[in-house]
């Protein structure tokens, strides 16, 4: 008895006609459906496809086929889904601080606008009045001021590509990689204008420049300013930097058209507090009980000399505090049962 080889089998079932095939391709297709709903018990962990298979296990009809069609709307759609080759490294995504996450720091944020934000969305303007090169703004003061928080919510403002630098990462060990670093960054800025380039703890990377400084030290800042203000055009792409400690960064760095702009991120005042307490309790939705006074806190004296930081951290605490009080309270003696009723008093009438 002669027995078709693999390949005859594979050429009879190429020679099927094309509706025997459909067929066949059905069945597979009802057979992967069944499987699927029976051995799936959580609808949920499936995938898109697999869910689609199994609410419409019969395949579509030509008919069902013939308006399905692409619309400009759902190019529109897919576009801030899809990332360019070229974002895909070095390249943070935008973060998603607004200036409702900012308490207080309207003089600061004032600058910022009109130094970045408004000359990103519209370039036109500034140049009607000569202004064609970018701003630098060097934020210089007392740490937990909001100076990471304000870049963060001007890249969110502008919508501006974003890339967030700490300073001792771009330092290396080995000759000339430390420029290199910093010249791919600014290259990588160069193929995505309009950029934002943020540097933290600016003074790690270029400090002041003296006889004790080592000979690769001084090659990194001389790269550096450089890319601010060198032969490469630096159109569309805005540096902001970040330190509390300005007095150790190096001169050159802060003259007209690199750093040229320098803003104080000072301590809150009284009143300030009290705007960052508020901003703090809306965005945590902390439960507060009618006996708390935000504006007694906020103008207590031990209050005084509080960061943004320092009064998260305060918020925060008396949050553990208020979970200690009534729902932890057999924590010392190591007793961890909570009641759901416990929670949610918590959430009506904590008192933080």
């Amino acid at each position: 008895m002669d027995v078709d080889t693999p390949d005859q089998q594979l050429q009879q079932h190429d020679d099927q006609p094309a509706a025997a095939k459909s067929d066949e391709s059905n069945q597979q297709i009802g057979n992967l459906v069944k499987a699927l709903s029976i051995h799936t018990k959580d609808f949920t962990t499936l995938s898109t496809i697999q869910k689609f298979l199994v609410r419409h296990p019969e395949p579509l009809t030509p008919e069902q086929l013939e308006p399905l069609k692409i619309t400009k709307e759902d190019f529109i759609t897919a576009l801030p889904k899809i990332q360019p080759t070229a974002k895909r490294e070095g390249f943070a995504t935008i973060p998603d601080v607004t200036w409702s996450s900012v308490g207080a720091l309207g003089r600061i944020r004032v600058e910022l606008h009109m130094a970045i934000v408004q000359p990103i969305k519209r370039p036109e303007i500034y140049e009607k009045v000569g202004i064609t090169a970018p701003a630098g703004v060097l934020m210089w003061g007392p740490p937990g001021c909001g100076k990471t928080l304000l870049a963060k919510a001007v890249a969110n403002e502008s919508k501006a590509n974003f890339i967030s630098v700490k300073g001792p990462e771009l330092l290396n060990k080995y000759v000339g990689e430390s420029e290199k670093a910093v010249r791919k960054v600014f290259a990588r800025a160069r193929a995505s204008v309009p950029c934002i380039i943020f540097f933290d703890e600016l003074d790690a990377l270029v400090p002041r420049r003296d006889t004790s400084l080592s000979e690769a030290t001084s090659r990194v800042v001389n790269t550096l300013l450089t890319e601010l203000d060198g032969l490469n055009e630096r159109k569309g792409i805005f540096v902001i930097g970040a330190t509390n400690r300005p007095d150790m960064i190096d001169s050159a760095m802060l003259r007209p058209g690199r750093l040229d702009k320098l803003l104080y991120v000072e301590l809150p005042t009284a009143e300030e507090r009290l705007e960052i307490l508020k901003t703090l309790v809306a965005l945590n939705k902390t439960p507060l009980d009618h006996s708390v006074n935000l504006e007694v806190v906020a103008h207590d004296e031990k209050c005084r000399n509080f960061s943004g930081a320092d009064l998260s951290s305060l918020v925060k605490q008396a949050g553990t505090n208020a979970l200690q009080r009534k729902i932890f309270t057999n924590i010392q003696d190591g007793v961890e049962d909570i009641k759901e009723t416990d929670i949610n008093d918590l959430a009506r009438q904590t008192k933080v």
